[in-house]
Formats: C-alpha cells, sequence, structure tokens
C-alpha cells in the first residue's frame, strides 16, 4: 500500500503526530468513523467527548462536544472533506455541513484547521499520521502551545488502549 498522506507538511503551519499504533487498521478506521466508540477516546482524559454526531461522506458533519473537568461544554462543528475507507479521513473545523463557510470571533483559543487522519497497515499493526494544516503561523503556534501533540498523543494512547474492546463493540 502506498503513503496516503497528500500533503507535504510545512513546519511553519503545519503539526504532525505520526506513530506504529499495535492495533489493525480495521479497528482504528472504526475508532474514527463510529461515534460512540470516538466518544470513548477522543478527548484526552480528564476531559471527555459527551456527543458525537459524523456524517462520513464529503460534506458530511463532524460534530463533538468536549467537556472539562470543571463540566464546562465545548462545542465543536465541523465538515468532512474527504473519505477513504480504513485509510484516509479529511474533515475541518473552517466549514459547517454542506461546505458552508464559518465565520469566527477574533480571539480566544479558535484556530481554524483542516485535519488529515492517514492509516497505513504495517504488518498487524498500523501506521499512524495525524496532521493538522493551518493557514498561518499564528494558529498553528496556538494549535502547539495548546499542547497538539500532547493532546492528541494522549487520545491516541486512549484509542490504543480501547482496541481490544472495539473489535465487539457495535458500529
Amino acid at each position: 500500500m502506498t503513503r496516503v498522506l497528500t500533503h507535504d507538511p510545512d513546519p511553519r503551519l503545519d503539526l504532525v503526530l505520526e506513530r506504529l499504533v499495535d492495533v489493525p487498521r480495521e479497528l482504528v478506521w472504526k475508532a474514527w468513523t463510529t461515534p460512540e466508540i470516538l466518544m470513548r477516546w477522543f478527548t484526552p482524559a480528564p476531559w471527555s467527548t459527551v456527543a458525537c454526531e459524523l456524517d462520513l461522506r464529503p460534506g458530511g458533519i463532524f460534530r463533538t462536544v468536549m467537556r472539562s473537568p470543571e463540566g464546562q461544554e465545548f462545542p465543536n462543528v465541523g465538515c468532512c472533506l474527504e473519505i477513504v475507507d480504513q485509510e484516509k479521513f479529511v474533515f475541518t473545523n473552517t466549514m459547517a455541513p454542506g461546505y458552508r463557510p464559518i465565520l469566527r470571533a477574533s480571539g480566544g483559543v479558535d484556530f481554524p484547521f483542516t485535519a488529515i487522519i492517514s492509516l497505513e497497515s504495517v504488518g498487524t499493526g498500523t501506521r499512524y499520521t495525524a496532521l493538522a494544516i493551518h493557514a498561518d503561523e499564528e494558529a498553528c503556534t496556538r494549535h502547539r502551545t495548546m499542547g497538539f501533540h500532547d493532546g492528541w498523543g494522549s487520545a491516541l494512547d486512549q484509542l490504543v488502549a480501547l482496541a481490544p474492546s472495539i473489535g465487539h463493540l457495535r458500529s
């Protein structure tokens, strides 16, 4: 299988998390594309994902609600851009479903990005690549400073820990 990453990361604008995980690609894909499963691992503890809506088609919704340890909820809505079964999932928070552009208030911790999740089978495991593409250095720096690598890495660790039970969960 050839690499599915079709974007050459720019270190000024993009953040990359790449790891080889001992989880079959089919289960990693199921964890990303089944709302009930995604809610169990997607947000690094002690935060949690309390809602998820996912329409796996270009223009479909990718919505999550994250809850802080203090109980504050943070809704996130985005748009699916590209879905290649068990290989690639691309979504963005710059557009709502139906490719409707989202206007953002300036300031805060909100930053626009597009994510490319690429999966490649390696033996019985998966080469997992999460790429966050930003429009400018400021957004990339904010995402890095907020803890992209630690947060997305911790969430991936949670997915790996959940993996033995994913095969038994209903999709």
